[in-house]
């Protein structure tokens, strides 16, 4: 019998990733981007795999970067994928595929991708070593394992508030309960080296996001609020016991009363790795 993997625990529903299509590949996988344009003068052909690609910005950024190769963008969501196809349209990207896929056992034979990227998906995973193996399979001798991932206990923000330490403690305890993993960035050299990677053939980096601007903070705060309103977190956090209905309410106006704030910040901490195989 097939094992059975945790859910992903916010959903689908656009109002619960609505942050999601702020990412580009120039916010969210920077670290990839010069051996991305350095692998593509010596292989314009090449071929790249995105892994739990959600709305595909970053899909369809990364696109742009290899005109005469091709990008397959899978995710275990067909409706996502939907709209991430809508969102390359929008774009005018052509060199992208969309399919239907789960992680931990990808449709595609071994060595057919010269790279292969993933941001923000292991974090959620109950197995992030079989994910990685799997990643590991898919990928060329010679090709690049990229992956980013949030380290949830690292966050900074202005201006503190009750409401939002309230927010982080329970998007923690919900996070951990529904088998995800909230200090994934710090971990993901260890679970390449278990996934059969050579500490040698590891680079690790950390990066950060940063909202301040006015789009930046409706576009973050806007989600929280609506993650706590309504959706998984929410369900979760009453089902546990560690928040009220009265509680939930506090947290979405805490988050809306930052959003309306000028000088109001939001950075997060993530680890970044490239494995070459």
């Amino acid at each position: 019998m097939a094992q059975a993997h945790n859910a992903y625990m916010p959903g689908y529903a656009a109002p619960q990733v609505k942050h999601h299509e702020w990412r580009t590949a120039e916010n969210s996988a920077a670290y990839l981007l010069p051996i991305l344009q350095t692998t593509v003068k010596a292989n314009p052909d090449l071929k790249l795999l995105d892994v739990g690609a959600g709305s595909g910005t970053i899909s369809a950024s990364l696109a742009k970067y290899i005109p005469c190769g091709a990008v397959t963008a899978t995710d275990i969501s067909d409706d996502i994928l939907e709209r991430a196809g809508e969102h390359a349209k929008e774009q005018g990207v052509t060199n992208i595929t969309f399919q239907s896929a789960n992680i931990y056992k990808l449709p595609f034979e071994d060595n057919t991708f010269d790279i292969v990227h993933a941001s923000m998906v292991l974090s959620h995973l109950d197995s992030p070593v079989q994910a990685y193996k799997e990643m590991l399979r898919v990928v060329k001798p010679g090709g690049i394992v990229a992956n980013r991932e949030s380290d949830l206990r690292m966050w900074s923000f202005f201006p503190e508030s009750a409401g939002i330490k309230q927010f982080h403690d329970v998007l923690l305890a919900t996070t951990i309960e529904a088998g995800g993993n909230i200090s994934a960035g710090a971990h993901l050299m260890t679970w390449a080296m278990q996934a059969g990677a050579k500490r040698e053939q590891i680079t690790a980096t950390m990066g950060t996001w940063m909202y301040s601007t006015p789009e930046e903070r409706r576009m973050w705060g806007g989600t929280m609020a609506e993650r706590i309103k309504k959706g998984g977190m929410r369900d979760k956090a009453l089902q546990m016991g560690i928040a009220t209905e009265a509680d939930c309410e506090n947290m979405a106006q805490a988050w809306e009363k930052w959003q309306a704030a000028e000088d109001a910040c939001h950075g997060s901490l993530h680890g970044e790795i490239l494995i070459r195989k």
